[in-house]
């Protein structure tokens, strides 16, 4: 892969961060845009805009034939079995909500259980508790092992009869564990239990198959994956979008409406309550045709060269305390360093032109399980090369000298 063709494609990098080229190591938080995305979504509002789904006029045929094609461009991508297992959410925590609530409503009682990992971002654990506050319903936790992974035996042991969901991340973004969820799946199965999948941090990385993974659920973050804010995706099983109640209320996802009862659109539509994000939507096809030109296996190898890389060289700093050692990891390098707060070392690093996460991540759980407050984040994109772990390093030793460590 030509890194510097590929970086050209994304604007942002033309510019200097106080006087230095911006190295982006941070794309676990978001990724950045390429110009066909931007210029989408500029073009849909200068040539074609319209609400979808309401008027007969000729911007709004066009608008929402431009609307429900990204549709089938993600029911192939993710080669779901029907284009109406494909929601549009306003993101991946909504896509979670979505789940957690509707499901919740109809399946969950008091006492019965929500199987989770400690590795949980707080999007797909605090929609959950507020199930359990509402039914009196049990979390479980899957722990954590001394390398930041869960393994399947200890999720295994979790299970019982009073399971009802198995929610689980597919790679933390801390650790970097990519979670054995297809062997999660299968054993699921043999009990009847359905699973969501957790894949803001999966679906930017790894090939995603719906058939082969068979999860009930799946939810994306649009905007890790070279796509627009404010967009995310819910795969669901068209078996469970049937039954579910509607998460919103509103226009667009009523069949009719009388003073005395209300009748509600089949899917997709009945839970895609309001205006929709509709130019984002156009514009995130984009984003999946510069994934395809490139391939995700060779996207998925890049990355992976990158962050052994990575690993190497951060390891043989003594300073350095790398957060997790999974035996499958994703692109993700979480850090701390010695006598010196995360805050401090992205403060610091910025100053080089290097943009890295610092904090808890939306995961204070794990944070907690460590034993530590925050951590310092370096993450990659398909934008980011070995030079960047260079500069990434130099930039560290710098941090080091301000401390006088």
């Amino acid at each position: 892969m030509n890194i510097k063709t590929i970086k050209s494609e994304f604007p942002i990098f033309k510019q200097k961060i106080k006087n230095k080229p911006l190295i982006y190591l941070d794309s676990a938080n978001s990724s950045q845009k390429p110009k066909a995305v931007i210029d989408r979504i500029s073009n849909f509002y200068e040539t074609e805009f319209s609400n979808v789904g309401r008027s007969v006029h000729t911007l709004a045929v066009k608008a929402t034939n431009r609307f429900e094609a990204t549709r089938d461009i993600l029911k192939k991508y993710l080669n779901a079995k029907y284009r109406e297992e494909i929601i549009f959410t306003k993101g991946a925590t909504e896509a979670i909500n979505l789940v957690a609530s509707s499901y919740g409503k109809k399946f969950i009682n008091k006492g019965d259980e929500i199987l989770i990992t400690e590795l949980e971002h707080h999007s797909n654990y605090v929609p959950w508790h507020f199930v359990r506050k509402e039914k009196g319903a049990v979390i479980k936790f899957a722990p954590v092992n001394e390398n930041g992974e869960v393994e399947i035996d200890e999720i295994k042991k979790l299970i019982s009869s009073k399971t009802k969901i198995i929610a689980i991340t597919h790679i933390s973004n801390v650790t970097g564990a990519i979670m054995p969820i297809k062997k999660i799946i299968e054993l699921a199965k043999e009990k009847n239990i359905p699973v969501l999948i957790d894949g803001t941090q999966g679906a930017p990385h790894l090939h995603i198959d719906m058939q082969d993974l068979g999860c009930d659920f799946y939810a994306i973050s649009c905007h890790k994956m070279y796509g627009p804010n404010g967009l995310g995706i819910l795969y669901a099983k068209k078996k469970w979008l049937e039954v579910l109640p509607p998460y919103q209320g509103g226009g667009g996802m009523i069949n009719e409406v009388k003073k005395d009862d209300i009748t509600f659109a089949e899917t997709p539509t009945k839970f895609e309550a309001g205006t929709m994000q509709t130019a984002e939507v156009v514009a995130f096809a984009e984003s999946i045709k510069f994934i395809e030109k490139l391939g995700i296996k060779n996207i998925e190898d890049h990355e992976n060269e990158v962050l052994e890389y990575g690993l190497e060289k951060l390891r043989k700093n003594n300073s350095i305390n790398i957060i997790g050692n999974p035996i499958n990891r994703g692109s993700v390098l979480c850090f701390t360093m010695k006598g010196i707060h995360p805050h401090d070392i992205a403060t610091i690093l910025d100053d080089d032109g290097v943009a890295i996460r610092a904090g808890h991540h939306c995961c204070q759980i794990l944070h907690d399980k460590l034993g530590i407050a925050a951590t310092a984040r370096a993450s990659i994109g398909v934008y980011n090369s070995k030079e960047d772990i260079d500069i990434l390093c130099k930039a560290i030793e710098n941090c080091k000298k301000v401390f006088q460590i």
